[in-house]
């Protein structure tokens, strides 16, 4: 037996609740929130004395899920975001009904395009946005 499905995919931000505006004005929806800590998050993460604030978010269809994370102890490390030819998980892809309002509409949450919206033949009109924590969010309209 192997993989049965992606559950989600995890990301780590300082600001959890401009995290939930950025991603409820995409479209997701919370699924629940809570704050995790004890013996067995430490093992998972291999760091003594995690306490975290985790909140899932789900697209509208159930299908994808979105693990947003804020440390509280010990605190989130890291720097400037990555440039997009950086090594490591490059971007999420989420499908939009209309590319250029959803890009309009998470500027006024922080995020930022990184170059324009293009389309890809007759296919997709994409973009990239930089989204909280500076990770990379696509965004593909399909066409037809």
């Amino acid at each position: 037996m192997g993989v049965l499905r992606m559950d989600h995919v995890g990301v780590v931000v300082e600001d959890l609740d401009a995290a939930i505006g950025f991603f409820t004005e995409l479209g997701m929806e919370v699924e629940g929130r809570a704050p995790v800590e004890g013996a067995w998050v430490d093992r998972i993460n291999g760091i003594d004395g995690v306490r975290v604030e985790i909140v899932m978010m789900r697209t509208p269809d159930g299908h994808g899920r979105l693990e947003l994370t804020r440390f509280r102890e010990p605190a989130a490390v890291g720097g400037e975001p990555a440039p997009p030819n950086a090594m490591g998980l490059r971007s999420v892809m989420f499908a939009v009904d209309d590319v250029d309002d959803t890009a309009h509409r998470l500027r006024e949450h922080g995020g930022a395009l990184l170059g324009t919206i293009e389309q890809y033949e007759d296919a997709y009109r994409l973009c990239y946005v930089r989204g909280p924590a500076g990770i990379i969010v696509s965004l593909a309209q399909p066409l037809g």
